[in-house]
């Protein structure tokens, strides 16, 4: 998950769960408090409970849903389809007295439910029997480390409830206060290792993500990676991060590498592939010219710079239910947000730790130069327009500020513009289908151009 992923999302149906619902958001910066429409006050509105827990499901959101746990489970029923590929989901009471986890064993449930139970002061309705027996869920290793093999752990965790002893190889400081039934000389194992093999009948493998690959773009640098960590005898799995050198950031072979290899792509200012890992880690094993091995996880975000990323977006004409999808979805992942001030306000809620930059209406210009320069320091940053954002908007004024920049920093930009619904077509919408053929915008503000210019262009279409 991403970290926009993890933070849940809080889900109601009355003003009884405002409260409680607070109480759980105060704990996780960013999360958003989802209420009825027409029953509620909240963070956003929905008109279908069932729906929205299903399209926060499948996005892959954890779900704190204030509500009997019957209507959650008869919600997501279609969905359930196989352990392991679901992200956490929790039924709390309404008024906070009891907690309990759902789905997403796998996925974290039962610590969040922790969390969650500290909040309310409550025990939460555990009944994982692993956890409760050994206070860790061993096929849930904390983030940076992976599961091998999913069937394998189950049989694993079966033989430990059964009584057996298991000795513990590798690094796995995580389960040192864990209860479980350890014995150096035990025939269960548990083994944390970045080698490639398979288990043995009586081992459960974790894959830690400490190993760091040299990327150059090329047709097949997906394969070239999986080659390498092949000829090193390393599992794909503990791959844990890409990096490429920072003159080629623009080049899109080599974010479609990452996003074939599943995992972050950082870059530094280094063409040769061996000295970029050295300089990212220094006191890493390496292994030829390619890949580092780290000894634990890869702590990405301090290695080398993300590629900035700039979307300009439209709010569509002031309600949020007219706001496209992929538009909310930007605002949410963003670390900038940027645009005239009324219209900043109006891209709300906003999570704790996002940096608003609102201005005056007539600084376009600079507007959109400063969001390249936040951009090009590896931030993900949004600016913002009313309705359409290429209609009378910041889309123009975005393109013409990167051609007449000439600055190669702002070129390795990803730059993404997400259409919106224009007043026009919202008008047209309300009054029936007055746009149905061929048909001409013309802007009446006079605060920009005279009015005699906007006469003319008038008449011109007038006459057309």
């Amino acid at each position: 998950m991403s970290d926009a992923q993890q933070v849940p999302a809080i889900v109601i149906l009355g003003q009884g769960a405002l409260d409680t619902a607070r109480r759980v958001q105060a704990r996780y910066p960013g999360a958003l408090v989802h209420g009825l429409a027409g029953r509620v006050e909240a963070d956003r509105s929905y008109t279908d409970f069932g729906d929205t827990l299903r399209e926060l499901y499948c996005a892959d959101r954890p779900i704190v849903a204030l509500c009997a746990a019957g209507i959650v489970i008869r919600s997501l029923a279609p969905l359930l389809q196989r352990k392991g590929a679901e992200p956490p989901v929790l039924a709390l009471a309404e008024d906070g007295s009891a907690v309990v986890p759902l789905l997403g064993g796998l996925a974290g449930v039962n610590r969040l439910a922790r969390e969650i139970g500290e909040v309310l002061a409550v025990a939460p309705a555990i009944t994982t029997s692993g956890e409760l027996r050994f206070g860790t869920c061993v096929l849930n290793p904390p983030a940076g480390y992976v599961l091998a093999d999913l069937e394998q752990g189950k049989r694993f965790v079966a033989d430990l409830l059964g009584g057996q002893p298991v000795r513990v190889e590798g690094a796995a400081d995580w389960l040192d206060a864990a209860r479980l039934p350890r014995d150096p000389e035990a025939a269960l194992a548990l083994h944390v290792t970045p080698s490639a093999r398979a288990p043995r009948a009586e081992e459960l493998l974790i894959h830690p993500r400490c190993v760091l690959a040299a990327l150059d773009p090329a047709a097949a640098a997906a394969d070239a990676v999986r080659q390498a960590l092949v000829d090193a005898g390393l599992a794909a799995a503990a791959l844990g991060g890409l990096l490429a050198d920072r003159a080629r950031m623009a080049d899109p072979r080599l974010q479609a590498a990452a996003d074939a290899l599943g995992v972050p792509l950082r870059f530094l200012p280094q063409a040769d592939p061996a000295a970029r890992l050295r300089q990212a880690l220094p006191a890493a094993e390496q292994v030829g010219d390619r890949l580092a091995v780290a000894a634990a996880p890869l702590a990405m975000d301090r290695i080398g710079q993300r590629r900035g990323r700039l979307t300009v977006i439209g709010l569509g004409p002031g309600c949020a239910e007219l706001m496209v999808p992929a538009a909310r979805r930007a605002l949410d992942e963003a670390e900038d947000i940027l645009g005239y001030q009324t219209y900043v306000d109006m891209a709300g809620p906003f999570r704790a730790g996002q940096v608003l930059h609102g201005s005056d209406n007539r600084e376009e210009l600079q507007r959109a130069r400063h969001a390249f320069e936040l951009a090009a320091t590896g931030r993900a940053v949004v600016l913002v327009s009313s309705g359409d954002p290429g209609v009378f908007a910041m889309a123009a004024a975005v393109l013409e500020a990167l051609h007449g920049a000439g600055e190669p920093a702002w070129d390795a930009v990803e730059l993404r513009i997400f259409p919106g619904v224009s007043a026009a077509l919202a008008t047209a919408a309300r009054a029936g289908a007055p746009l149905g053929h061929d048909f001409c915008l013309l802007s009446l503000s006079d605060n920009l151009k005279p009015w005699e210019v906007i006469e003319r262009r008038l008449d011109l279409a007038g006459a057309a």
